[in-house]
């Protein structure tokens, strides 16, 4: 029977001819696979790259009809900027994880050090001899422009963005590294919550005050115990909603030292200058506890 030919039967079975169209056949199908492969490839790239400009996108639109907004309150309103900034505060952080979900794309270091040049680079609208001549870019900026804050508010705005990505981005790649992941939004939840809340409750019902310095500056601001006081709380409510991320021994420990330590970065930290340095040290500090 055919097929219990020897090795040797077989040689010389085909001719040179059926040989070269054999191979031929052969590298089409290799190659219409490696081309199948890469055409799929080419096309979820392209599905990832839409998704995050459709989130950037919708992202800035969001933030700047909201900024627009309370720009109209304190103009026509009389609302004081201590609270719509902080209103301002709450959305740069709380937007950006919903569009997340609605516009979920592969997260990449490389697509996050992207969005983050984005976030500040886009501050340069903000100059003054544009927003002078475009008025719904003045109205933003007056949104956040602090009286006290004047003539630095640009200046204090983009050195802390810039410093916070300074900060999280070696964080996010040393967590991600050591599988600590899903512990990232921590101390990013204590600083919208804690921090978004402390002026507002400051300006509103602090009564026992303190001072603190600025960056660029020899005026001196001041802060409030009972402003404080929310990001001490803050820490407890969100390292208490991750507690299953923790065994019993880190559980205690961060709810012990974390409240405290967040509440004295915010206490010491310079003027609007809070937020790389609370992150710094709520990194830092949950890094060091998860070793335990």
């Amino acid at each position: 029977m055919d097929f219990l030919r020897s090795r040797h039967d077989w040689q010389g079975y085909f001719t040179t001819e059926d040989t070269e169209v054999y191979r031929e056949t052969l590298f089409s199908k290799k190659q219409s696979i490696v081309l199948k492969k890469t055409i799929h490839f080419k096309k979820g790239v392209i599905i990832v790259e839409a998704l995050f400009v459709a989130n950037q996108a919708v992202k800035l639109f969001l933030l700047y009809m909201i900024q627009y907004g309370c720009g109209l309150l304190v103009v026509h309103k009389s609302i004081k900027v201590n609270y719509t900034r902080k209103i301002i505060h709450f959305c740069l952080f709380l937007i950006p994880l919903y569009l997340d979900k609605v516009f979920a794309y592969e997260r990449t270091l490389g697509l996050f050090m992207v969005g983050s040049a984005i976030s500040v680079i886009t501050l340069i609208i903000y100059v003054k001899p544009l927003r002078k001549r475009v008025p719904f870019i003045n109205m933003m900026f007056t949104a956040f422009d602090r009286p006290e804050d004047r003539p630095l508010t640009l200046l204090w705005l983009s050195t802390q963005i810039v410093a916070g990505y300074v900060v999280i981005i070696p964080f996010i790649m040393l967590y991600v590294a050591f599988g600590m992941v899903e512990l990232v939004l921590i101390p990013v939840l204590i600083t919208a919550i804690g921090d978004g809340l402390a002026e507002p409750v400051g300006v509103r019902f602090g009564k026992h005050k303190y001072r603190v310095k600025a960056l660029f500056t020899d005026k001196q601001y001041y802060r409030s115990l009972e402003g404080s006081a929310c990001v001490f709380i803050a820490s407890l409510l969100v390292i208490g909603a991750h507690h299953a991320l923790f065994t019993p021994t880190q559980i205690v420990a961060a709810l012990v030292i974390m409240p405290i330590a967040m509440t004295l970065t915010e206490a010491f930290s310079p003027h609007t200058w809070d937020t790389p340095t609370l992150f710094f040290v709520g990194y830092g500090l949950l890094f060091g506890i998860m070793m335990l």
